[in-house]
């Protein structure tokens, strides 16, 4: 076991983190998407714990946009953790496979293989599994995929009984196979051959190729897996998050007085009497929750205020934000950074951008400017 330790302990991650996180706004106006708290610590976070809880000791992330803050914010993390982070540059969005271009002398520097992933992907990571499956198998790359229930939205991927990938099916209309990919690899240095500098798609201009040669595994994903680049999915992702906490680490869930299901309350918030929480609730660092609050299926988000006889169901509520008393909340409402809902409001949907003061209910799904 001793000489298989010693090799994870060289490995190498890469994940991308470039994008502007547009289908995330408003959260993303006021701070990086990587950067917004899910289940009270930021996304990037759970990849990077996960990676080094496998052995990874040097972390390549992939920015093209507003990397200063996330240097500054996941430094200190990063010492903790004993990770190195590196931050690789691109000055145009190098899609999917350019990424690992610009890092090729990173990700080559030993014969180990890395791991690659997306930063909105959010699971219980399998990549110990992973390592030892692609070791075995001895082929350029390996997959992950996870089983989804409506395949047509997305592209598929069909392989053996061995894990041999022989085709990928973009949205199929017949079914062929409710494989997907989950976003998460684990590739050799020599894939960086296939791989030229410039705006790439790892998915469709890279991973068919090494199909055709027999070059690419899938391994399937056991447990929950969820996309949370955007506020449905984010909120669906929390719910799969915090039942797959209570399975491993129920320790960790909230169970104050009025809890319902399972809810996750950082210890600087208050919550007042009489209130309702959950089921699906997370609840940040120093957020107020006065008495007879009903919430369900939300995010509250740091130092954030709802008064009291306030009603929010599947809801996210940005850094700072003020919800008034008796107001009623819902259908993936979310509020940007500090954002005040005046008392007795309704507020249907709506997607409201930061420092915003509204005075008139939202009868209607719009974005609020």
């Amino acid at each position: 076991m001793c000489g298989t330790n010693s090799k994870m302990g060289a490995m190498k991650a890469l994940i991308l983190v470039g994008g502007y996180g547009t289908r995330l706004r408003p959260l993303t106006l006021s701070r990086p998407k990587p950067l917004v708290e899910f289940a009270n610590k930021p996304m990037l976070l759970h990849q990077i714990e996960a990676l080094v809880g496998a052995g990874v000791k040097e972390v390549v992330l992939a920015v093209s946009y507003r990397a200063e803050q996330m240097e500054k914010e996941l430094k200190e993390e990063a010492e903790k953790l004993g990770v190195n982070l590196i931050f690789s540059h691109e000055t145009e969005p190098l899609g999917t496979a350019g990424p690992l271009a610009l890092a090729k002398e990173i990700l080559s520097s030993s014969e180990e293989p890395f791991f690659v992933l997306n930063s909105d992907i959010i699971c219980e990571f399998p990549f110990k599994e992973l390592e030892q499956f692609h070791r075995n198998h001895k082929k350029e790359g390996t997959i992950v995929v996870t089983k989804v229930e409506e395949p047509s939205k997305y592209g598929v991927v069909v392989y053996d009984d061995r894990g041999c990938i022989e085709s990928f099916i973009e949205k199929p209309q017949e079914f062929v196979s409710n494989k997907i990919n989950a976003g998460i690899y684990i590739l050799n240095p020599s894939v960086l051959k296939r791989i030229h500098l410039r705006p790439t798609s790892i998915e469709k201009e890279v991973f068919p190729f090494m199909a055709q040669e027999g070059e690419l595994y899938a391994l399937e994903l056991q447990g929950f897996w969820m996309d949370v680049g955007q506020p449905k999915d984010f909120l669906t992702g929390m719910c799969m998050y915090l039942a797959s906490l209570r399975h491993k680490d129920p320790s960790a869930l909230y169970a104050g007085p009025g809890t319902v299901g399972n809810v996750l309350v950082h210890p600087t918030a208050t919550i007042g009497r009489g209130c309702i929480i959950g089921p699906n609730v997370t609840i940040g660092p120093d957020v107020t929750v006065e008495d007879g609050v009903c919430i369900k299926r939300s995010t509250i988000l740091e130092k954030a205020t709802i008064k009291s006889h306030s009603w929010i169901s599947g809801c996210i509520v940005g850094w700072k934000s003020l919800v008034g008393k008796w107001v009623r909340m819902e259908n993936t409402t979310v509020l940007g950074e500090d954002v005040i809902i005046k008392d007795e409001l309704y507020i249907n949907g709506g997607k409201v951008l930061p420092h915003k003061n509204i005075v008139n209910s939202v009868p209607d799904p719009q974005v609020i400017m």
